[in-house]
Parts: C-alpha cells; sequence; structure tokens
C-alpha cells in the first residue's frame, strides 16, 4: 500500500474528526496534473511555523512525542503541493501568510516569538474566525485537519499515543478494557 492509498483509509476512519473538505481533497485529488503540483513554495521558515503551529494542536506529553516530534512542519506542506489543487494551494499559503500578519498586529511579534499562551490565543481567534464565516475551506481548518491526519498515521501517532498492536490476532469482541488506556492502533 502507497502512503496515499494509507492516507486515504485513514481519512475515510477518521471522517468525524477531519472536515469534509480534507477528506474530499484526500478522496478527489490523488491524481493531481502535474501543472498543479508545487503550485506554491513554502520556505523553512514556514516549515518551522507549521511545526509549531501543529505543536500547538497536538503537543508533546509525558506519554508520547507531539506533533513537532512526528514531523508534520515538513508533512503538512509536503501534502499541500502534492494533493491539494492549485487553487487550495494557493488558498493555504496565503492563510498562511495572513495569520503572520495577524500575529504581529496582535502580539507584535512574529509567530515563532509569541509564547504558548499567546499561540493558544491566536488558535482560538482562528478557530472562531473559520467558524464563524462558515468560511471552508480555510487555512485554519486545512492546517488542522492535516495535523490530526499527519499525527496519526506517523509511526509516534501509530506506537505512542495509541496503544500499539503489531501484528492483529483474532477478533475478540470482549477484549478486557482498562480505563484509561489508549485507543488501539494496527499495523
Amino acid at each position: 500500500m502507497n502512503r496515499r492509498e494509507a492516507l486515504k483509509s485513514v481519512a475515510f476512519l477518521m471522517g468525524s474528526a477531519i472536515s469534509s473538505t480534507t477528506i474530499g481533497v484526500v478522496f478527489e485529488n490523488f491524481i493531481l496534473p502535474e501543472k498543479e503540483k508545487n503550485f506554491v513554495s513554502f520556505s523553512v521558515s514556514d516549515e518551522q511555523i507549521l511545526s509549531e503551529f501543529a505543536e500547538t494542536i497536538i503537543p508533546t506529553t509525558a506519554s508520547s512525542g507531539g506533533a513537532k516530534a512526528a514531523g508534520l512542519g515538513a508533512f503538512i506542506p509536503m501534502i499541500i503541493r502534492d494533493c491539494y489543487p492549485a487553487n487550495m494551494q494557493k488558498l493555504f499559503a496565503e492563510g498562511l501568510k495572513e495569520m503572520q500578519i495577524k500575529c504581529s498586529k496582535e502580539f507584535n511579534k512574529d509567530y515563532l516569538s509569541i509564547s504558548k499562551e499567546e499561540r493558544n490565543q491566536l488558535m482560538s481567534s482562528l478557530r472562531d474566525d473559520a467558524i464563524g464565516t462558515n468560511k471552508a475551506p480555510s487555512f485554519f481548518l486545512i492546517a488542522r485537519d492535516l495535523t490530526i491526519l499527519g499525527y496519526y498515521t506517523s509511526e509516534i501517532g501509530c506506537t505512542q499515543a495509541r496503544e500499539y498492536l503489531p501484528v492483529p490476532g483474532r477478533y475478540d469482541g470482549e477484549a478486557p478494557y482498562i480505563k484509561g488506556q489508549k485507543a488501539w492502533a494496527t499495523n
């Protein structure tokens, strides 16, 4: 199974956690015309910003690495360039720039310089803007969805954030569940 097929399968399984826009892109755009691939480019700084953005959504905990450890700073731009049509690539790149402008206006700092509390405040504002305007797709919704998708298809997401069973055995509908146990991930 190639990575795109795996992402498609995970997106289908995680349907309730990921917006219909992202699922639509994942299902519809596995074969983008070459002229639409890599329509936008992302700098190393952009990847660092996306890494920190994703880490705000899925932070490192005592039991598992977060989004940054899972490599989402590089994953998100790769999926945007390789899987999203040109118009959505442009929308995402413009949204990333708008987020940085908003950060500069509200905090007089660039995104990488603001505190964790300021990032949470900015994240709430972006979420409220995306939900309040019913603007779908939006930078925030796409970035959030790709963070969830990328994290839970990464090695860290499958082996540390979830209970990992490398070789599933037979189906056992009465398998014991211990309160507080992680959800299962199999390979």
